[in-house]
């Protein structure tokens, strides 16, 4: 059964996707907020990372740099909800920033659990193909 550690500071996505993902036999680990998902990769392995861009406590693009930097092999799904309040200057892309600096794949959200599912199993396969 793969283990999943899902760090948000939403409580309603970090029991949403905690819900999904356990319905769908994974082992799920929900952390709300950096610290307590850094405290729970300390403890403990996990085979992918689902992890919020932007948290309190953390500098922009902290929270994938952190997660990238303690577990570069596991793969990391940044999720990102984030929007600009002026729709007439150019947004970044925050989800291409994110890949930059170490994601695997990101999500916008609101997302589907259909599309979520799809996401872990394309990372999943990634890596079993690297380890062959």
């Amino acid at each position: 059964m793969p283990r999943i550690l899902v760090v948000d500071d939403d409580p309603l996505v970090l029991q949403l996707v905690h819900i999904w993902l356990r319905q769908h036999g994974f082992d799920v680990v929900s952390a709300d907020g950096a610290a307590r998902g850094l405290a729970a990769l300390d403890r403990d392995t996990f085979d992918l990372m689902i992890i919020d861009i932007f948290m309190p406590h953390m500098h922009g693009f902290e929270s994938v740099r952190l997660f990238h930097q303690r577990a570069p092999s596991v793969p990391l799904i940044a999720i990102s909800g984030y929007a600009f309040a002026e729709s007439h200057s150019p947004a970044p892309d925050f989800l291409r920033m994110a890949l930059a600096l170490g994601a695997t794949r990101c999500l916008r959200k609101p997302f589907k659990p259909s599309t979520l599912l799809a996401v872990i199993d394309e990372c999943m396969i990634e890596t079993q193909a690297r380890r062959a």
